[in-house]
């Protein structure tokens, strides 16, 4: 019987000072970068930013996240899930690779060719990011765009 009470108390005691106080914050998506280019594919990367408050951690996972070259829909991005640190700033990284001649296209070679010249891409990440930890979930929207360099 004391066993019993004692196992009782400690899990109690567990639940009770494991705060969930609230949702992880999005702090943004920075650090858009080209990480490699040629004939075929276009490799691009940026990083998501959160930071937790919370005793415990819970996960993310991108079910739809569209990723955006020059305005045109080129992929669209699905990660496995990320697990949260507690009471931790940290970065989960959206990486995609697209083929070149998906960005080729009659209604976007005038773009194209000003990317080319210019040596610039716009890159836009838009979708959902969705946490989850014990039962609650949330969704954080994601919209942003950047114009960046790429190496020819």
């Amino acid at each position: 019987m004391k066993k019993s009470n004692v196992f009782i108390l400690v899990i109690c005691s567990l639940v009770f000072n494991c705060t969930v106080r609230e949702k992880p914050q999005f702090i943004g998506i920075d650090n858009f970068k080209v990480m490699d280019s040629n004939m075929k594919n276009i490799t691009i990367s940026a990083d998501a930013e959160f930071s937790n408050p919370n005793d415990v951690g819970g996960t993310l996972q991108t079910d739809a996240l569209k990723v955006f070259i020059n305005d045109k829909e080129i992929a669209t991005f699905r990660s496995k899930e990320f697990k949260v640190p507690s009471k931790d700033t940290f970065k989960i990284p959206l990486t995609v690779s697209v083929a070149t001649d998906s960005i080729v296209d009659k209604s976007n070679l005038s773009g194209l060719l000003g990317s080319l010249l210019s040596k610039k891409i716009k890159v836009q990440y838009q979708g959902d990011i969705k946490y989850k930890v014990l039962g609650y979930s949330s969704t954080y929207k994601v919209d942003k765009t950047e114009d960046v360099k790429i190496k020819l």
